[in-house]
């Protein structure tokens, strides 16, 4: 970050207490342990524990600077200090301030699922420099440290906004100043928090007040709730079935999905290293970002080979004996929970088997929602259903065990060859060991 002491005071609003030596900061931190040489600290106050407290650690491990509230400054030197009320507020402002030199084009990505996934895609997918998200970096401590990441020459950031509820698409956007804005789509993710899904539409709907007159957004062909939200918006573009960008020919074979996608900007034939049909969909979002930023179609197609999710979002494990799974235990909602059970019902010769933990924050309605999956896991073809945790049990599960492991232990007696199982549940439940503990069972 070329921004120099006086500067940064300046912008996050701080008190210059302490001098250092170097000119720049080379990165923003927010742990101690894992600030190095160069990095400038932030002191966040958390529920339990004050990060002013571990600023002297991360002085003491070479940080260029902390920005920490005017008691723990006091305390500190050998670095740059910087006395702030409000250090997170200080972070955010200096992410914007960053996002404003870099220049680059800025594209805000949220919804109710597949926001990740997009953000991967249209990462992959444009040509140039472009800057995203690592992991889960979306939130209102997240996201600016994704913008402060971001090197000189990045002419694109593609930043994923989370939400938790009311205002904070808002809060995000505030600092992100996105020109481009995608709403995936909108479902019955975090009812429990906002009552209603037209109450999740407005909440989402928050990106599209941020754009400039200039900016796009960027929404599904059939929007539902989301479409009253739709007119403030100052350009349209479409994606899926019907829309401005869909494709009008698919074909899936050989674990790829070879599609022919319509866009304002003509057609192009897309090869994509997925088989999943909302994947396709989600593709067909980030080609609608492409469209918008100008960049050709042809680069994009020829780009589509780099696509690459993040971890725990339909990964294919072979695991032995044509024995497949896949591992989609990130989260789950009901939109999502069916996607994943129409893939399963796509793919494999053998058995088809769903182990699936609870999909949280559903609000009054979450029996219903899990025993209209667990219904709808019949339908797919789910020779065994496995349920893990207490909620879990409204599936109507062939069985309930209380633990990943012991679903892990399950399977890994009942397995037979050319079994092909989906993994899913929300992050809460830790499904992620059921794949390390059965792949260890087997190779055991």
């Amino acid at each position: 970050m070329r921004f120099l002491p006086e500067q940064i005071a300046a912008v996050i609003r701080s008190e210059l207490v302490g001098r250092g030596e170097s000119s720049y900061p080379r990165r923003a931190t927010i742990d101690s342990s894992e600030t190095g040489a160069g990095d400038l600290f932030f002191g966040l106050r958390g529920e339990r524990v004050d990060g002013g407290q571990f600023a002297a650690e991360a002085i003491d491990a070479g940080a260029w600077g902390v920005v920490v509230t005017p008691e723990h400054a006091a305390e500190l030197d050998g670095a740059w200090v910087f006395a702030s009320p409000d250090p997170l507020a200080g972070l955010q402002a200096l992410a914007r301030g960053w996002r404003r030199t870099l220049k680059a084009s800025t594209v805000g990505i949220t919804g109710s699922v597949g926001k990740t996934s997009v953000k991967d895609i249209t990462r992959a997918l444009l040509p140039g420099s472009v800057h995203a998200n690592r992991e889960n970096l979306n939130t209102e401590i997240g996201l600016p440290l994704t913008i402060l990441e971001a090197p000189e020459g990045t002419e694109a950031l593609v930043l994923e906004m989370a939400m938790r509820g009311p205002g904070q698409i808002a809060e995000l956007a505030a600092i992100a100043e996105p020109e481009y804005a995608v709403i995936t789509n909108v479902g019955p993710v975090h009812v429990e928090l906002l009552g209603s899904v037209e109450a999740i539409a407005a909440a989402k709907a928050e990106v599209l007040k941020a754009l400039p007159r200039t900016g796009v957004a960027i929404v599904p062909a059939e929007a539902g709730p989301l479409e009253a939200h739709l007119a403030s918006a100052p350009d349209l573009l479409r994606f899926g079935a019907g829309g401005d960008v869909q494709a009008i020919e698919s074909r899936v074979e050989e674990g790829v999905t070879d599609a022919l996608v319509e866009t304002p900007a003509g057609c192009q034939f897309f090869h994509f290293p997925f088989t999943e049909p909302h994947n396709l969909d989600n593709a067909l979002a980030a080609i609608a970002v492409g469209v918008a930023l100008g960049a050709p179609l042809a680069e994009m197609a020829d780009r589509a080979a780099n696509i690459g999710f993040s971890r725990f979002r339909g990964e294919r494990l072979e695991m032995g004996d044509g024995i497949v799974l896949v591992n989609d235990c990130y989260n789950a909602n009901p939109v999502s929970m069916r996607a994943a059970l129409n893939h399963l019902a796509s793919i494999g010769d053998g058995r088809r088997i769903a182990v699936l933990g609870e999909m949280a924050e559903l609000g009054p309605g979450a029996v219903a929602y899990h025993r209209e999956i667990g219904a709808r896991a019949r339908e797919a073809g789910v020779a065994l259903l496995v349920g893990v945790g207490v909620p879990a049990r409204d599936y109507e599960p062939d069985e309930l065990v209380a633990t990943p492991e012991e679903a892990a232990e399950l399977l890994a007696a009942q397995l037979e060859p050319g079994d092909t199982i989906l993994v899913k549940g929300s992050r809460s439940a830790g499904l992620e060991a059921v794949a390390e503990t059965l792949g260890e069972l087997l190779d055991g």
